[in-house]
């Protein structure tokens, strides 16, 4: 009882949550030109105090909200879920590299809603010579134990369940290891499979299917710089996870409501992640906020109706509009896959996938006469249309006005992820004093944080 869609994935944990591109809500960098920035545990910044997130508005009727997983919108106290209309939260605020000495840079801190309860590679085990670690079941039973509490409590309810074990250093369970054909990043993606169907199970077991929208993507394409065995394939896509290629930016997208859209559905809707915040706000009854603009359209009718919106994605890197599609043309303003130093030391965003002035290891501006593909026909951004074709020029002349009128209706939000500082690392997080798991901070030296690619 599904609906597939085609999605585009816009810095989406920001956007997810607020509606907003990362230029507005402040989720990106001026350190550099289009640049990717995110939170690692240096960062000062994270989400904005003036954001507007999802679960605040759901609150407005009576919802209870709960994130799963990954957070990584800021990893300081004033950032972290429970300030932006989460009720609970059982994860992590960044991603989990390490293990770490604790003495240069601390193992990231596990969360029990405003307190940590360990720590990655310490109380909660990754082993990566092997890749077995329980951290995705800990979430599934902790996901189940949430709706399980809510539908008997007959209360509405958001849950965010942000699992990350296809994330390098990939893991899971010693029930998944091993048992795929396509190695622990298969397994991984195997018991993330298995957990999802456990929850939509749960719900038809507790009767609330029918009263429960499930929505389930992905962050970003396969990231495969990190090798065949810690990362996916993007089938015929170009690039990867980093890029505003379709393989950094496309993802499969599976809605489900028993009753409420068609079983077997699927849909050439450009979607965006920034559209589940109109959408799941619209099917709760409610309202977008009116006081600052909102980039995520209601796709509801398309869900529930089939229709169809035409619309375009805009593709940002950081401060940078690198291309736009509309229908199914996609105008390339800048084209850059990572720089000759990455390239040269075997960081690879593009492996195998070359295109001759597309994926440039330099910054490379077609503002003037933008690379434009059909990606209908070439869905793989191989075979640029001709610059002096009728296409090409009817094209240009629906997308040019659709980007004027963006840009100069663009005000750029407040740069949050330009200063990094050691000192604001996870040393000390809440709740560390009664586990004895207090590290000490060096002294604050802050710089401005450098973002490669």
């Amino acid at each position: 009882m599904d609906c597939i869609m085609e999605f585009q994935l816009i810095l989406s944990r920001a956007s997810l949550l607020t509606g907003r591109l990362p230029v507005r809500n402040g989720f990106y960098t001026t350190n550099a030109h289009a640049r990717n920035a995110y939170t690692p545990q240096e960062i000062v910044g994270g989400i904005s105090k003036d954001e507007i997130l999802l679960p605040q508005v759901l609150k407005k009727k009576g919802y209870v909200n709960k994130i799963i997983g990954k957070w990584h919108l800021g990893h300081r106290t004033h950032h972290l879920p429970l300030e932006h209309g989460f009720d609970e939260w059982l994860g992590a605020p960044n991603c989990h590299f390490g293990p770490y000495n604790n003495s240069d840079r601390p193992n990231i801190p596990v969360y029990n809603n405003s307190q940590m309860v360990g720590r990655y590679y310490e109380e909660f085990e990754i082993d990566k010579k092997t890749g077995e670690s329980n951290l995705t079941q800990i979430y599934l039973k902790e996901g189940l134990d949430f709706i399980f509490h809510q539908a008997k409590a007959r209360r509405p309810f958001f849950l965010y369940w942000a699992a990350d074990a296809t994330h390098a250093p990939v893991y899971a369970s010693k029930r998944f290891l091993g048992k795929s054909q396509r190695g622990r990043y298969g397994d991984a993606v195997m018991e993330l499979d298995d957990s999802v169907g456990q929850i939509l199970n749960s719900l038809r077991d507790l009767g609330i299917d029918k009263d429960t929208f499930v929505f389930f993507t992905s962050d970003n394409g396969a990231a495969l710089m990190s090798g065949p065995k810690q990362s996916g394939s993007n089938g015929p896509f170009l690039c990867g996870k980093e890029t505003t290629f379709e393989g950094g930016m496309r993802e499969p997208a599976i809605a489900w409501w028993p009753g409420h859209i068609p079983a077997g559905t699927v849909s050439q809707q450009l979607g965006s992640v920034m559209d589940l915040f109109s959408t799941s706000l619209s099917l709760a009854g409610l309202n977008v906020p009116e006081d600052r603009a909102i980039d995520g359209l209601d796709l509801s009718p398309v869900l529930l109706n089939n229709t169809h919106v035409n619309r375009p994605i805009f593709y940002y890197r950081g401060n940078e509009m690198m291309a736009v599609r509309l229908g199914p043309y996609k105008a390339h303003y800048w084209t850059w896959s990572n720089s000759w130093e990455e390239f040269n030391q075997g960081i690879d965003f593009c492996p195998g996938q070359e295109v001759a002035g597309v994926t440039t290891h330099t910054q490379q501006e077609h503002t003037m006469q933008p690379i434009i593909f059909h990606l209908g026909r070439d869905p793989g951004e191989k075979y640029p249309i001709s610059v002096l074709t009728k296409e090409y020029q009817d094209a240009l002349s629906r997308i040019t006005p659709v980007v004027v009128k963006h840009k100069n209706g663009l005000v750029p939000g407040l740069p949050q992820l330009n200063m990094c500082d050691l000192a604001v690392m996870n040393w000390a997080p809440p709740g560390c004093e009664k586990l004895g798991k207090c590290l000490k901070a060096p002294k604050s030296q802050p710089w401005k944080c450098d973002w490669p690619h």
